[in-house]
């Protein structure tokens, strides 16, 4: 590794916590490649001790049990959902929910987060329950209000004491103590979910993720060795939904924004969807080969915004060595992909959004080497595929059927809202229908 990598690599004391950060697209590749399985432990940090005992998927140490538990997901994730043909109609038909949802506002302002986020918290839903939940469903609306403040209390300055003071968990008031009640609450919720969708189980004949866990939970169930059990089946269900539902949804209201924040930009999309979908026929899979300005726009949205601008906090699992540093085993580590995608060596201008990096001198999309939106290595994103399906299908189905603009005499803010992910300040927009014969939620999305 080069000596400029060593530059970055530092370490802070978080409170008593050992830390190290790493920093730009070299020194991640290194370490999260390179090394994939030294850093691919999570930190024994006691609020994730006291969250979910550092079992689950997200947050479970590395090991067996974090192995078992990932091959179910990604089993799940493909066998459910992105592996077969009829999950692109199933998310066609929630863009078509999602755009006639937006129609009801007849151009005039209106907050997009509500409307994103039930869209495509649906979409990991028909993996995970096997069915979608209605846009006016109370309940599971509130979960997910509650995930989305976890988020960001997860990284308030109260949440960092309670890592360096665990005993602060004794005094009454503070935001951890919110924390705590809201995963209580989240947990007691999902328990009843996970009981309702589990009710004519036949097993071996897994309908969705949660039936398929139970079919691990009972193959497993006389071995002491195994990490299958109803505790760690609704903390799995639970981090399934925040991190299925957090990072598109907040990438996709950062695309509405710029859309209408850079008209021109919204116009070259608008221009390349009409040419690609003739007849206003509704967008497949098998577009997105033929709108590389698209794919570019959402790659900038990705790579400008930094969703999840440290990632998931690791650990290292064994005593590492980068480039003469001693990095003990157990030590915290932050991936500060923000510094990836600003990287002066691998973009030029980054503090600037252009599409057209992600592009060719042909126009043909092109992929970027120091481009980590779904982290790197052992514990990159198991759900990337599914996401990007659910971008590219979202985004090209609003688009064609709407111009989006903000209400006269307004420009929202740019600043992002700080937590674990970076996700816009609540903004207004309007989404005025354009001139163009475009599909309903009755049709069907794949009629040509």
């Amino acid at each position: 590794m080069s000596a400029s990598c060593a530059r970055q690599i530092f370490s802070l004391d978080l409170g008593g916590i050992l830390t190290v950060v790493l920093n730009g697209y070299d020194c991640m590749k290194e370490c999260l490649y390179h090394q994939s399985e030294v850093f691919a432990d999570r930190p024994s940090l006691p609020l994730f001790q006291k969250m979910t005992k550092m079992g689950g998927l997200l947050n479970c140490k590395y090991g067996k049990g974090w192995i078992d538990h990932r091959k179910l997901a990604c089993n799940s994730f493909r066998y459910f959902g992105s592996g077969q043909r009829l999950f692109e109609r199933k998310i066609s038909e929630e863009c078509m929910f999602f755009v006639d949802a937006i129609d009801e506002h007849k151009g005039r302002p209106f907050n997009p987060k509500h409307l994103v986020t039930n869209a495509v918290s649906n979409i990991t839903n028909l993996v995970i329950f096997g069915q979608r939940f209605t846009y006016d469903d109370h309940n599971f609306q509130h979960m997910i209000e509650l995930f989305s403040e976890n988020v960001e209390l997860a990284v308030s300055g109260w949440a960092l004491l309670y890592n360096a003071f665990p005993w602060i968990e004794y005094v009454p008031f503070g935001k951890h103590q919110k924390l705590f009640r809201n995963a209580a609450e989240v947990y007691d919720f999902l328990l009843q979910v996970i009981k309702r969708f589990s009710q004519g189980r036949v097993p071996r004949v897994p309908r969705h993720y949660i039936d398929a866990y139970l079919d691990e939970l009972e193959q497993n169930a006389a071995d002491p060795s195994s990490s299958f059990s109803q505790e760690n089946l609704i903390y799995s269900v639970g981090e399934l939904i925040i991190a299925g539902t957090e990072t598109t949804t907040n990438t996709l209201r950062w695309a509405m924004l710029y859309m209408a924040l850079y008209p021109n930009i919204q116009e070259r999309v608008h221009r390349e969807i009409d040419a690609v979908l003739s007849n206003g026929r509704a967008p497949t899979l098998e577009d997105k080969q033929r709108m590389p300005y698209a794919e570019a726009v959402l790659h900038e949205t990705l790579r400008f915004c930094n969703i999840v601008p440290l990632g998931i906090f690791r650990a290292t699992s064994q005593d590492a060595s980068v480039n003469g540093y001693k990095i003990p085993k157990g030590t915290t580590v932050i991936t500060n992909l923000y510094s990836v995608h600003f990287d002066e060596k691998y973009w030029s201008d980054p503090g600037v959004f252009l599409p057209e990096r992600f592009l060719d001198s042909s126009g043909n999309f092109v992929r970027r080497e120091a481009f980590l939106p779904f982290s790197l290595g052992r514990r990159h994103c198991l759900g990337e595929q599914l996401a990007r399906m659910e971008m590219f299908l979202f985004f090209t189905t609003l688009l064609q059927r709407f111009h989006l603009q903000f209400p006269p005499g307004t420009i929202p803010t740019v600043a992002p809202k700080l937590g674990m992910t970076l996700q816009p300040k609540p903004y207004s927009i309007c989404a005025v229908r354009r001139q163009q014969r475009v599909p309903h939620a009755g049709d069907t999305p794949f009629d040509r």
